[in-house]
This record gives structure tokens, C-alpha cells and sequence, in this order.
């Protein structure tokens, strides 16, 4: 019989490989996009990727941190993940319901290379950062439970 601990753990680090792997290679295109039109229109496309798999890793990493840290008081890292998990969901329905129908009519009207205005690079920079810490700073947490334990 599986231990529910091993599920639970499984499926919190399967949500962090997926959403923290879409990420990084969002961000990356984000990054070189800033100065480039042909990372600008790759970023567009990708993004229609990378947006699935971000809310996939969310949701396995909270349905897994739920499992795992059933037994545990809410406090500390699991407190911490919650907050950072909270954090990363209103994060990410910026990042779906204001710059990706954004990226989305740019590519519909034949503009999606077009570098984007600084507003919207700001918008989605401190958007990307927040994001970033938030993966990294959960998965440490995470790790670190673990050592500890």
C-alpha cells in the first residue's frame, strides 16, 4: 500500500517541477524579449504553453502540500507556503487575465512583434520577480522542512 505521505510529497514537488520549469522558461523569454522583436513574438507564442502548465504545477503543489502537511499545525512553512501559494495564484491571474489577452489581441492584430511599452515590461517585471521568489522561496521552504524533519 502507498503511504498518503508519499503522494502527498510527490505531488507537491511533481507542481513544483511543472510550474517552476514553465517559469523559468517564460521568464527567460520575458527577459530577452524586452529589447527584441523576435523574442517579444516567441514569448507571445510561448506563453500559450508555459500559462497551463504554471496553473498545473499551482494546483498539484496545493493539492500535495495539503496531503503532506495534513498533520501539521497551521504555522510556520506550511503557513508560509499557503501565504506564498495565495501570492503566486493573484499573481498569476494578472499575469492571465491582463497580459495575456494583451499578448493574445497584439498577435490577433499581426503586432506580436512589436516590443511592448515600458508600462507593460514594469507591469510584468515586478510580476516576473514575484513570481520567481515565490517558486524559489516555496521550494526552499519546502527542503528545508525536509532536512529538518
Amino acid at each position: 500500500m502507498i503511504n498518503v505521505d508519499f503522494i502527498g510529497l510527490f505531488l507537491l514537488l511533481a507542481g513544483f517541477v511543472i510550474g517552476l520549469g514553465a517559469v523559468t522558461v517564460i521568464d527567460i523569454h520575458g527577459f530577452l524579449g524586452r529589447k527584441s522583436q523576435y523574442w517579444t513574438e516567441a514569448t507571445t507564442r510561448t506563453h500559450k504553453v508555459t500559462k497551463p502548465m504554471i496553473w498545473a504545477g499551482i494546483a498539484l503543489a496545493i493539492i500535495g502540500g495539503a496531503i503532506f502537511f495534513r498533520n501539521e499545525q497551521f504555522a510556520g512553512i506550511s503557513m508560509y507556503l499557503t501565504v506564498i501559494a495565495g501570492v503566486l495564484i493573484v499573481n498569476g491571474l494578472f499575469l492571465s487575465f491582463s497580459v495575456s489577452p494583451y499578448l493574445l489581441q497584439k498577435e490577433k492584430e499581426g503586432k506580436s512583434g512589436e516590443l511592448l511599452p515600458q508600462s507593460w515590461q514594469k507591469k510584468i517585471m515586478k510580476s516576473l520577480i514575484f513570481s520567481d521568489l515565490g517558486w524559489w522561496g516555496g521550494l526552499a521552504l519546502v527542503v528545508y522542512y525536509l532536512v529538518l524533519r
